[in-house]
């Protein structure tokens, strides 16, 4: 019989105990892998969901997912008329809060380039995309929301006619897809106060200079609607997004962007590098951190308990010596205890993790690099914890056996 799993077998609780509590420990070290791989891909799901060759931002900022960016909804018709580009439309991106069942309810509302973009490249589990310009919304799952349902943002209702899997910001917020105008118009709603107090204000400035004096009709148009007033720009639009025509080069039509002066262009690969050294990039930093000391740990630890088995058959081994067992045969029974335990333990995580990780309010995300990286990292902490063990029973004398 293997001497490893014969001395496994003789103290079967404790070691049993061991492997469970060490797997734990490497369940979180894969979860923390997990979490660090999803949040790096929450972050970009929206940048790669849309689409986009280039971004056009307002002049000298990062891009709406960095800071607040606003350009006219005009840029558009300019972005489409140059050449090389395909098709350009609005990005409308913000997040709110609203109180929903007496719980709050965080979303991150992005707003669609409509009739271009129906939400057609949307993950979507249930539902369809958008039909009409106004009053639908595409619900992510996380946001609890069901097909069908209705939700008062502002002043409109909007019922929810699709539903997506893992479309969240990186904040971890779901999103809810609307039109781009409906997008500002959730953004951009106020109080029929302000409103009125705003539309006085107008008055009042209009009433302090001569045109306004002389001509009365230009005080009612001044606390009239704000879009009967050519002079007031529409809603900002957060970004603008371009698809390339094929065959177009893009530092060519960046440059063509970039000559003019109220606006910045960024491809999507710049984009994506702004926005992972940007808002996520602590977070990130902070993970993979903590997963380092998790694996630190995890050696120390099965070291230690390599060690503390080797301690309790410092007579066996000394016995062993004694009637001529050769090095190796030692040696490999503390091996191959080693890898047994690292092994199960490693079972153990996974396991466990497959029950554990759907239910994180974050995506853990783990692929089969991530587990065959960790697979690696256990077989390696398995043999170097073994060294102290072997280092032990390598001092042990033959004559101690019956000292």
């Amino acid at each position: 019989m293997n001497l490893a799993v014969r001395d496994i077998r003789h103290s079967l609780g404790r070691f049993v105990l061991t492997t469970i509590g060490v797997g734990m420990l490497l369940m979180v070290v894969l979860g923390m892998g997990g979490i660090y791989r999803g949040l790096v891909d929450d972050a970009l799901v929206v940048t790669r969901g849309v689409g986009a060759d280039i971004w056009v931002v307002q002049r000298d900022t990062r891009g709406p997912f960095a800071e607040v960016s606003r350009l006219p909804r005009s840029v558009v018709d300019r972005v489409t008329a140059v050449p090389g580009v395909r098709d350009a439309r609005e990005f409308v991106f913000h997040t709110i809060q609203r109180e929903r069942g007496g719980r709050p309810l965080r979303m991150g509302v992005l707003g669609l380039g409509w009739p271009t973009d129906k939400g057609e490249g949307l993950p979507l589990i249930a539902g369809r995309p958008l039909a009409q310009n106004h009053f639908e919304m595409i619900a992510d799952e996380s946001l609890g929301l069901a097909l069908g349902e209705r939700l008062q943002l502002g002043k409109d209702t909007y019922t929810v006619v699709g539903l997506t899997r893992w479309l969240v910001s990186s904040g971890g917020d779901g999103i809810a897809c609307f039109t781009s105008r409906d997008a500002q118009a959730i953004q951009f709603d106020e109080p029929g106060e302000s409103v009125r107090l705003e539309r006085q204000a107008r008055r009042g400035r209009a009433r302090g200079i001569d045109f306004g004096r002389t001509q009365p009709s230009v005080l009612e148009r001044a606390s009239g609607l704000s879009g009967r007033i050519a002079a007031l720009p529409g809603p900002a639009v957060s970004a603008v997004i371009a698809r390339l025509a094929p065959g177009a080069d893009a530092g060519e039509v960046q440059g063509i962007m970039d000559g003019w002066g109220d606006v910045t262009t960024y491809t999507a690969d710049q984009q994506e590098e702004l926005l992972l050294k940007g808002s996520v990039d602590r977070a990130r930093r902070q993970i993979l951190l903590f997963r380092v000391l998790l694996t630190i740990i995890s050696a120390v630890i099965m070291a230690l308990i390599i060690y503390t088995l080797t301690l309790d058959k410092l007579h066996p081994i000394a016995l062993l010596k004694l009637i001529g067992a050769p090095n190796h045969t030692i040696v490999g029974l503390i091996l191959q205890q080693s890898l047994i335990m690292g092994g199960l333990a490693f079972a153990v995580g996974y396991v466990i993790g497959l029950e554990l990780f759907p239910r994180f309010p974050r995506r853990v995300l783990v692929t089969n690099d991530d587990l065959l990286r960790v697979a690696g990292i256990v077989l390696v902490i398995s043999v170097f914890a073994s060294l102290l063990g072997i280092w032990k029973a390598m001092r042990v004398a033959p004559n101690e056996a019956i000292g």
